[in-house]
């Protein structure tokens, strides 16, 4: 092959992976995140049961266990462990992860504003 060809193929290799697609948000800013929290305020505490149930300690938690918390039914019986993954999914639909939760809240649907409250939560409800 000729000079010319390689770095032709170089070029078009730097190309691609320069270029290439990469996955969006995947780590979240919690500084970002704790700006949403407050919207969260109304009803959630870390430290506190309000009209929703503290988040200190909320992964790794099996859902509608915190202790002096009135859960319905629908999220005691839901079997979910709270993880990034579960989080996400039910901040971004509540009532579709769990149908029959007593959180009318309709949910954030960007995916960023989702992703940094996590990583803000990860920071602040450690136990």
């Amino acid at each position: 092959m000729r000079r010319g060809a390689y770095f032709l193929i170089g070029l078009g290799l730097t190309t691609l992976l320069c270029c290439a697609p990469t996955q969006v948000h995947a780590e979240g800013d919690p500084v970002k995140g704790e700006e949403l929290y407050h919207r969260c305020q109304g009803c959630h505490s870390i430290d506190r049961n309000r009209i929703g149930p503290m988040h200190k300690g909320i992964f790794g938690r099996t859902a509608g266990t915190v202790p002096g918390f009135s859960y319905s039914s629908a999220m005691k019986n839901s079997d979910i462990v709270w993880n990034e993954d579960t989080l996400a999914r039910f901040l971004e639909n509540p009532r579709q992860l769990v149908p029959g939760t007593k959180m009318t809240y309709a949910g954030i649907k960007d995916a960023k504003d989702r992703a940094d409250l996590i990583a803000y939560l990860k920071q602040a409800t450690k136990p």
